[in-house]
């Protein structure tokens, strides 16, 4: 589509809807972690079942972003954004009415099927509104919402919530309100995508592609192993080094908390930062950087001392790399991947792969680690995943429109999607 043709005004729309609906995705997922000093009491909970409800909900999101990738390429986008965001916003709703673990437990491996199948729709949305010079841009501003409400504003919104409703079932039920109000919205003005809307020029005629052929796509499989090392050391960080703050370097917990908000407003900007840069100076290089960025950060925070200051910069940039390269590889680098026809697809292995195994194995390998080496060991085992993957962006094969323009006859550049066959 030449620019002449593309509609700005819905590019634009499409990008705040889908940001508000990955931001209550966010937020919904999220929302235990302040509340549950407040659960704990009341339902008789420990720690380690804290783990568990957030562990669930991980595995189930990454699950069914696979499954349901395939589903969302088959029967449209719509249907799936307007149905699961309804289900998981209700899901929390229902949280409040939790009465223990095991029915908090279901709840939350529920909303994890919701919102996993909320993913890979919404980004495939989202790439067939915008122009593809900007879509790693727009889908890393959509991805940026997370981290920005889900991990720095619910807390804030649950806390003062709490000081106007008698408890904290009351902020569950609420929860629920903003995610009806988004769906109807995109039920409203959202666009059902074309057959073909993502075949790309000059094969619209091609047979419809099977599902296993994104297992024999390279930029698939060495964005998928990437994100592995991404997540293996963003989400050990997350959930080990607010311990780490306190029983190692013993700050006080004013001080923890302050450096440890540094991976949400990192995160948030690196969402949209790294994938912006990547539609300009290409996906590889960008990878690469950041892997390597994000290495050398860590590195640094690791060997600084008790200094709350110093700990936020280098925190903040080792978030802002690690989480930009999750809405880089899970976005752009996996769209312009897919095979045509399997868009949605390809964003639901690369993402739901990730989520189960980077997500939810690290952590618990990370533990491990911790119980029989030391807590500051879990670090290591961080850095030497974002080594790993700067090895392994050095594989991905380059795909930004701008770096690898195709020229109609009539002189306009053209997406093309870099289908790289192993």
């Amino acid at each position: 589509m030449t620019a002449s043709h593309h509609d700005i005004g819905y590019e634009r729309k499409t990008l705040v809807l889908l940001g508000l609906g990955f931001g209550l995705v966010g937020f919904d997922r999220w929302l235990m972690a302040p509340m549950f000093p407040y659960m704990m009491k009341d339902l008789g909970l420990d720690y380690s079942q804290l783990g568990s409800l957030i562990g669930v909900l991980g595995v189930a999101w990454g699950i069914w972003s696979i499954v349901m990738g395939p589903v969302s390429d088959r029967i449209g986008r719509k249907k799936i954004l307007v149905a699961t965001m309804i289900v998981f916003s209700v899901l929390s709703s229902l949280s409040g009415f939790a009465t223990g673990f095991s029915s908090l437990l279901l709840l939350r491996a529920a909303m994890g099927v919701a919102e996993g199948a909320f993913t890979p729709a919404s980004l495939a949305a989202n790439s067939e509104a915008s122009r593809p010079a900007r879509r790693g841009l727009n889908q890393g501003l959509q991805l940026s919402m997370i981290p920005l409400i889900g991990l720095g504003f619910a807390p804030i919104a649950a806390t003062q919530l709490l000081r106007v409703v008698p408890s904290w079932h009351w902020v569950f039920m609420i929860s629920a309100v903003p995610g009806l109000i988004v769906s109807a919205l995109i039920w409203r003005l959202l666009r059902e995508r074309t057959r073909s809307s993502d075949v790309p020029f000059g094969v619209e005629g091609a047979a419809k592609m099977e599902w296993t052929q994104l297992l024999r796509t390279r930029n698939v499989l060495v964005a998928t192993a990437a994100i592995l090392c991404a997540m293996g050391g963003i989400f050990v960080i997350g959930a080990m080094v607010p311990t780490y703050l306190v029983a190692v370097l013993h700050l006080d917990t004013r001080s923890m908390g302050f450096v440890a908000s540094a991976i949400g407003f990192g995160g948030f900007a690196g969402s949209f930062a790294l994938p912006g840069i990547s539609d300009r100076v290409g996906r590889r290089p960008t990878a690469l950087f950041g892997f390597v960025a994000a290495t050398l950060l860590l590195y640094c925070f690791a060997r600084t001392g008790p200094h709350p200051q110093m700990l936020f910069a280098l925190l903040f940039g080792v978030s802002l790399f690690s989480i930009g390269l999750l809405s880089l590889l899970s976005g752009p680098v996996a769209t312009e991947a897919a095979p045509p026809g399997l868009v949605a697809s390809a964003i639901g292995f690369v993402s739901g792969v990730g989520e189960t195994f980077g997500g939810g194995v690290a952590p618990v390998i990370a533990g491990f680690i911790a119980q029989h080496f030391g807590l500051a060991r879990t670090l290591d085992f961080a850095f030497y995943s974002l080594v790993a993957g700067a090895g392994i962006a050095v594989l991905l094969v380059e795909t930004a429109p701008r770096r690898r323009p195709l020229a109609r006859p009539d002189g306009d550049a053209v997406e093309v999607h870099f289908v790289n066959d192993l």
